[in-house]
């Protein structure tokens, strides 16, 4: 299996395309909402602060947007013939992640207070349900056949992502998950979306079903790719970088894929992780906040002993490399293609 390679700069650019072609039409749509959520939508976007003063706060990595504007080139189209689709994968993304703080209790998003402890947690669900709804109006605003086709493909993406989510829910109470029933979960919630990402622009811009479907397939993967490096980066990223507490995942509780990797193995490490975590279950949640750093931090070195570290970096090379063999047999130009590898490259080797 080859390892990924550093191709930072060719994804940079991509990405930094991705928000100058997207971001006027983003926050043109964003400037539809009824007051306050077009001015919580502005704080969760990172383009006001809490005082509603203009911002240049981080907004994301914008991935999503990248690869719905190249996938307009790759049926052929500009680049802008894509910028609906952009728009309205970043619009659901958004909204996901209004609901997802809410519901994970999560204080802090990228370096900033999340928006339900600003603005309350009404306005977090209010606002991430106007978001979806203009990811909708978005696309079927173009008013071709080419753009229902997409919202089909956005409509069902944004089910599956929610599916994802519940299941995520679910599983933070039981004892045991599978790595299947993870990598299901996962490619429900992370996979669903930038499948759709990936295929969007290319549907815009005339191509055929079979052409999507494969695009899709490469977004797919990528998803799942990009969910094992978040999961990895949930337990050991540096909060620095990540804008998340040290060692997030495990102070939520969650059956991310190196924990549950770490506790399908058979060694001494596995049994002890399995012992604590059973225990943790029965604590009421009050005590387990009350955990010091030690505590996680042994929890953290026994996924690893257990071989749930190793074992979910490799799931991401391996599903990094499906994402590229899904592009084969496309036909695509030389420099789509590369650039479609580029952006699986960034996915594999990111620190954040």
């Amino acid at each position: 299996m080859n390892p990924p390679q550093d191709r930072s700069g060719g994804a940079a650019a991509l990405l930094a395309r991705g928000r100058t072609l997207a971001a006027p039409a983003l926050r043109s749509a964003v400037g539809r909402l009824a007051p306050p959520m077009d001015t919580v939508a502005a704080y969760h976007f990172g383009w006001i602060d809490a005082d509603g003063r203009p911002t240049d706060a981080d907004s994301g990595k914008a991935v999503r947007p990248a690869l719905a504007l190249l996938s307009a080139e790759a049926a052929g189209a500009p680049a802008e013939t894509g910028v609906p689709g952009a728009v309205a994968v970043e619009l659901v993304h958004n909204f996901s992640l209004l609901h997802d703080d809410l519901m994970d209790g999560d204080e802090q998003r990228r370096h900033r207070d999340t928006v339900w402890k600003v603005h309350g947690p009404a306005q977090a669900i209010l606002v991430g349900d106007a978001l979806f709804a203009l990811a909708i109006e978005v696309v079927l605003e173009a008013g071709t056949t080419d753009a229902a086709r997409a919202t089909r493909r956005l409509a069902t993406a944004s089910r599956r992502l929610v599916d994802g989510q519940a299941q995520d829910i679910a599983f933070e109470h039981r004892e045991r998950v599978t790595v299947a029933e993870c990598l299901e979960m996962e490619g429900n919630k992370t996979g669903a979306l930038l499948a759709c990402a990936a295929a969007i622009g290319a549907v815009l811009g005339g191509a055929d079903d079979a052409t999507a479907d494969a695009l899709e397939t490469y977004g797919h993967r990528l998803g799942l790719a990009f969910q094992a490096v978040d999961d990895l980066l949930g337990i050991w990223g540096d909060p620095a970088a990540t804008g998340k507490p040290a060692w997030s995942d495990l102070r939520q509780r969650k059956k991310s894929l190196p924990v549950v990797a770490a506790l399908a193995g058979s060694n001494p490490a596995a049994e002890r992780l399995g012992a604590l975590l059973m225990a943790d279950a029965k604590k009421p949640a009050e005590e387990f906040e009350d955990f010091d750093e030690a505590e996680f931090a042994a929890r953290a070195a026994l996924v690893d002993e257990a071989g749930g570290r190793r074992w979910a970096a490799e799931e991401a090379r391996r599903q990094h490399e499906a994402a590229l063999t899904a592009l084969e047999g496309l036909g695509l130009p030389a420099d789509v293609h590369r650039r479609f590898a580029e952006l699986a490259d960034f996915v594999v080797v990111r620190t954040k």
